[in-house]
């Protein structure tokens, strides 16, 4: 399966980028972009969309959501969301607990987060990369906005006739992407140890301000392994026809290689350390759609990583251009797509054809894989964000729920947090959690 949709979301890319390139520049030749009104996120119910009945296509749950703030704020009491232990304010789960929790409302940092007296620190060694040096993301992919106005050309698109899952991206074409890496190395390291690592999508991001110090921490406590931490940013804008949507929702092994073939080598070479291949010993971990890469990474390549750690991650349907296999994208982890029943196709010989591969949705189609899963979303996370598309699969909150509920009965070692008080990759909440989050992430690995 995993072969095929890479060749799939190869194809369809790259006839994407043909299509749009041959379009922009039509349009650079004729007339210039017309400077329109920025067009923010929407955060509800989108025009035209279906609540009503849950037997029709593309059906939008509004379930316990109140509409009086936006995005609108979720109950956990929700009775179609698994049940879960509620907290009393300020406190976290035991160590080591597994199931759904309901934290909050009050996010104080973690002392962990305060670098400390008499702790080692580790040592950060930066690089960048160029897609000109790529083979598996050159040439990159840009997508036309309006200047000043983010995502503005994916607010103001269409979705294909018949079919409000499927956006119509007109904007993108080929370009060049340059990103940063930056590695952390722990302290006291004896040269040519075999280190476990953590790789994070969105290296460089605000959220991630606190990593470093609190690995020096935790390391020191021994409450987790001295181990090498790799930022790797993503490759530019956001969402649909982005290059950073192409790399982190994309449901394929695609972004996972590039990982292992092209950045961890650098990593190796550039910071002078030797990392393990131990799946066990490797751990992958996001924000936002890079925290769907995260999961996406251990599920396509279990024998590459077994560990998995993500805020708010975008198990929706974000999937650039649509796979006809796999027509929500991530929401398809969890759920059947929300369309029309029709058959699922593949490509084979080049051509589409019906799958043979497991069903929709592929958690409760596959056997279980070998992944530890720590993941939070919050109460206001982000809900329909974009007004075109009521395609219902775009309630982040929602998705996260359907992700605990499949799998506890799949029977994953996995912690999920609700967030009360707590929006879209919450830094409060992050300050919060992090340090916890990555105790119970590496249980079970040896601490020497």
């Amino acid at each position: 399966m995993k072969s095929a949709q890479t060749v799939l979301a190869g194809i369809l890319i790259t006839a994407a980028l043909l299509v749009t390139a041959s379009r922009t520049q039509a349009q650079q030749v004729q007339t210039p972009q017309a400077q329109t009104p920025c067009v923010t996120q929407n955060m509800i119910v989108p025009p035209g969309a279906n609540t009503t009945d849950k037997d029709k296509p593309f059906f939008i749950d509004t379930t316990g959501l109140d509409f009086s703030t936006k995005p609108p704020t979720r109950d956990p009491k929700n009775p179609n969301y698994p049940k879960a232990a509620e907290l009393p304010d300020g406190s976290l789960p035991p160590a080591g607990a597994e199931g759904n929790f309901v934290i909050g409302p009050t996010h104080a940092a973690a002392p962990e987060t305060i670098a400390k007296e008499g702790v080692p620190k580790g040592t950060v060694v930066s690089f960048s990369m160029s897609s000109a040096d790529s083979v598996i993301y050159n040439p990159g992919l840009i997508r036309d906005d309006v200047a000043g106005c983010t995502n503005s050309s994916i607010m103001i698109t269409t979705t294909a006739p018949g079919d409000k899952s499927n956006m119509v991206v007109t904007t993108s074409h080929p370009g060049t992407w340059t990103r940063r890496v930056e590695v952390y190395v722990p302290a006291n390291i004896a040269p040519g140890t075999e280190l476990p690592f953590i790789v994070l999508g969105d290296g460089g991001s605000a959220a991630w301000k606190d990593m470093n110090t609190v690995l020096d921490n935790l390391i020191h406590e021994r409450r987790v392994p001295p181990m090498v931490s790799i930022q790797i940013g993503n490759g530019g804008q956001d969402a649909q026809g982005a290059q950073r949507g192409r790399e982190y929702d994309t449901v394929s092994e695609t972004y996972s290689q590039f990982v292992q073939r092209e950045v961890l080598p650098r990593v190796e070479r550039e910071a002078g350390v030797k990392l393990t291949d131990d799946p066990e010993g490797r751990a992958t971990m996001g924000l936002s759609s890079s925290g769907a890469a995260a999961f996406i990474m251990a599920w396509f390549n279990p024998d590459l990583y077994h560990r998995v750690l993500a805020y708010s991650p975008t198990m929706v349907n974000q999937q650039w251009p649509q796979n006809p296999a796999l027509r929500g994208g991530a929401w398809e982890f969890h759920s059947p797509w929300t369309g029309p029943a029709t058959p699922n196709l593949t490509v084979k010989d080049g051509k589409l054809v019906p799958s043979e591969a497991p069903g929709s949705p592929l958690i409760p189609s596959a056997p279980v894989k070998p992944i530890r899963y720590w993941f939070e979303m919050g109460d206001q996370d982000l809900f329909y964000p974009n007004p075109i598309i009521p395609d219902g699969m775009h309630d982040w909150t929602l998705s996260a729920e359907l992700m605990a509920k499949v799998l506890a009965e799949k029977g994953y070692h996995y912690q999920f947090l609700f967030v009360r008080n707590a929006k879209h990759v919450d830094r409060p909440t992050i300050a919060q959690t992090l340090p916890s989050a990555l105790e119970w992430l590496w249980k079970g690995y040896p601490i020497p």
